[in-house]
């Protein structure tokens, strides 16, 4: 038995694991104890590797002590699905953020972290929940939505089920809302923007008991994410007593590697890079206290060994893509899709159908998501919106085209499916200028970093060329417009020209401005929906499955409507206003309000009250179906002496009632959403709450 595994029993049975973790600490050598500070793999040959596949062929080791059995981190993304190998592509996060449903992603946390474990993996990066600023954010699709409540029990969840086999990693700490200027922007956020607004969603993980937390790549109030001690000691440790691992973003994570230490920042990820440059020399002249090397090497040591039990088994490889875990993909895309419009034409009579006319290129091919660090590379055999209509259409003609809006002419209904791919949005791969990876980098022929034959230097191919030719690259980043491509538009228009009956499906991230929305018989917003997406879609459209989403997000009737958004800003300020709150303190309606989501019946909210800490309010289903909805409670204050949002969420619920019937539903609110931060404290304003409850942000009552 090793060092380690006798320390983890010991905490097992209610040992210290901080006292446990300064004893194996002090039994390593300072060579193991800077080797537990970054990745474990060389940079120069770490990078080859992860620009030739290796970040979706195997998980990223840092921070092992072989001869004290201390087994380190073994890193694998997973926001939609474990990255490495053939797993399964659940929709993406903000789709699922759409679900209103913590349930169902905490199984959605177990299963990916199943995958993840069966993999290799021990870690995971996988929870990012960044707040939806501005729909423009590029990855937009890896988080949950714009209001901190929903982003933070959503989270919460989702870091539940996974920690069921993996350690979690919250990210990106913080204010990360940006992606193409992510390494150069500086953030600045006051006091009460940042924990009234861009930190309490960290705040609700950390409580749930997150093992670890990426810190950004932007710089906040002056100084960069990865070695910010306000960030890193001062709010994660100090404030929210959160003991874990911080580890930084890749790459270009951290820009002193001293100060990252002396700041709270335990692991450079993923490679021997910065730190096994700097820190030896650091420490020889005493720029570093060996005293900070301990604190973080015990800090890694100790949540290792609270988490130990994900050593102590892993599921079987056949959980990797299986069909129990396909089927979870699929009942989440049909939860996930937000019925925006609907005229009375859905869900369609499968009986009454002779031909069905499917429009648009996205259609034909698998469309997940970006192709940045949450990407499914491997995948196996994603349905494609088109292919699930035919295999669910049985005995009806299916006709498809790209943009021949003739095809639909003499059709029974035309599905028109529209939106973004990996082109248009997500991670952004390119920087269009490589310096500061140059700078940060070490020397190609470093000793002990660098390449042990400079020939390898070869096999980095295109990584500092134009960007045009990073062969099978797509570039993401930011959105430049919130409408959609004007082919796009115009296909839509041309299709209703010819055919009565539209269904326009809608691929994206966040909000799309839809100014044709009333021009159609039906629309629903799809998202990146995951390997079942196609089969889900038809469920949906068949009625099969109800369309159990609603916009975690306000849709404006102009994008001008929202805050600014400057995708290549060095300098930028978030303050408390944002999304559906901006659109309401401007007295301004959206098009969609937070929340909207329509039924295959109706449902009405009745009486309503408070009764300690819930709104109990009538629910009831006054339609001929049964269906869901999501009960919704905000709360303001009225007369308030400090700026804020009209109101904001403060609790949600998600029912499902038969036709005809009704229930009493007790929403869990938490008015402490409402409080305010002044001068490094708390404060509950002495002004009477008005709660609000309803099924959207737009049409919520007074209670």
């Amino acid at each position: 038995m090793t060092a380690f595994e006798e320390a983890a029993g010991r905490v097992a049975q209610g040992a210290d694991p901080r006292s446990e973790a300064a004893q194996l600490v002090a039994a390593m050598t300072l060579e193991e104890k800077l080797g537990c500070l970054d990745g474990d793999i060389a940079f120069w040959p770490g990078i080859v590797d992860l620009v030739g596949g290796g970040y979706h062929a195997h998980p990223w080791p840092a921070a092992h002590v072989d001869r004290l059995g201390i087994p380190g981190i073994d890193f694998a993304d997973g926001p939609r699905g474990c990255v490495v190998g053939p797993a399964t592509t659940f929709p993406v996060s903000m789709a699922r953020g759409a679900s209103f449903d913590p349930d169902l992603e905490q199984r959605i946390g177990q299963a990916i972290g199943a995958e993840l474990r069966a993999s290799g993996a021990s870690f995971t990066g996988a929870v990012c929940m960044n707040l939806l600023r501005h729909p423009a954010w590029g990855r937009a699709q890896e988080t949950y939505g714009e209001d901190p409540f929903h982003v933070g029990e959503m989270a919460a969840a989702f870091t539940s089920g996974l920690q069921s086999h993996v350690m979690a990693c919250m990210k990106h700490f913080a204010a990360n809302s940006m992606e193409n200027a992510r390494f150069k922007v500086d953030v600045t956020a006051d006091e009460r923007a940042l924990h009234e607004v861009y930190l309490p969603h960290f705040k609700r993980v950390a409580q749930e008991g997150v093992a670890s937390t990426m810190s950004a790549y932007n710089s906040l109030n002056g100084h960069w994410c990865g070695q910010n001690r306000t960030l890193l000691t001062e709010i994660l440790r100090e404030e929210w007593e959160w003991d874990g691992i911080v580890i930084t973003d890749f790459i270009m994570g951290l820009r002193d590697p001293v100060a990252s230490v002396q700041a709270g920042c335990n692991i450079e990820m993923p490679l021997r890079q910065q730190r096994a440059a700097a820190l030896p020399d650091a420490v020889a002249s005493g720029e570093l206290d060996v005293a900070d090397v301990d604190a973080r090497v015990a800090e890694t040591v100790a949540t290792l060994l609270r988490f130990a039990y994900v050593w102590q088994s892993a599921p079987d490889a056949s959980v990797i893509g299986s069909d129990q875990h396909r089927g979870l993909s699929r009942e989440a895309a049909c939860q996930s899709m937000v019925l925006l419009r609907n005229d009375g034409i859905l869900p369609l009579e499968a009986a009454g159908l002779s031909k069905v006319a499917v429009l648009g290129s996205l259609a034909a091919v698998p469309n997940l998501g970006d192709q940045g660090s949450s990407d499914v590379a491997h995948t196996s055999d994603p349905v494609t919106m088109l292919d699930g209509l035919r295999a669910a259409f049985n005995g009806v003609e299916v006709v498809h085209s790209d943009a021949d809006a003739s095809v639909a002419a003499d059709a029974d209904v035309a599905v028109v499916v529209v939106g973004y791919t990996k082109d248009d949005e997500g991670e952004y791969m390119g920087s269009g200028d490589e310096t500061p990876f140059l700078t940060l980098a070490p020397p190609m022929d470093h000793p002990e970093l660098g390449f042990t034959d400079p020939a390898q230097a070869e096999s980095l191919g295109g990584l500092f060329g134009e960007e045009s030719e990073r062969e099978g690259l797509a570039l993401g980043g930011d959105r430049d417009s919130l409408r959609l491509h004007p082919a796009d538009e115009e296909l839509i228009a041309a299709v209703g020209a010819v055919a009565d009956k539209v269904v326009v499906a809608i691929m994206a991230g966040s909000a799309v401005v839809v100014p044709w929305l009333d021009d159609v018989s039906a629309a629903l917003m799809v998202w990146y929906p995951g390997s079942e997406g196609g089969h889900a879609l038809a469920d949906v459209l068949l009625g099969k499955a109800e369309p159990g989403g609603r916009l975690p997000f306000a849709v404006p009737c102009d994008e001008a409507d929202l805050v600014a958004f400057d995708k290549d800003a060095a300098e930028f300020t978030y303050g408390l206003l944002h999304g559906q709150w901006h659109l309401d303190a401007n007295g301004t309606a959206p098009h969609l309000p937070f929340g909207h989501g329509l039924s295959y019946t109706e449902f009405e909210v009745g009486d309503a009250r408070q009764e300690g800490g819930h709104v109990v309010a009538m629910v009831a289903n006054t339609g001929a179906r049964a269906g869901s909805t999501v009960v919704q409670a905000y709360g303001g204050v009225p007369g308030s002496a400090y700026e804020r949002a009209p109101k904001r969420l403060v609790g949600f619920v998600k029912v499902r009632l038969e036709a005809g019937t009704e229930a009493e539903v007790a929403v869990p609110i938490n008015q402490s959403v409402l409080d305010v931060r002044d001068d490094g404290a708390w404060v509950t304003e002495e002004m009477p709450v008005q709660l609000y409850v309803g099924l959207d942000a737009g049409s919520v009552q007074a209670i």
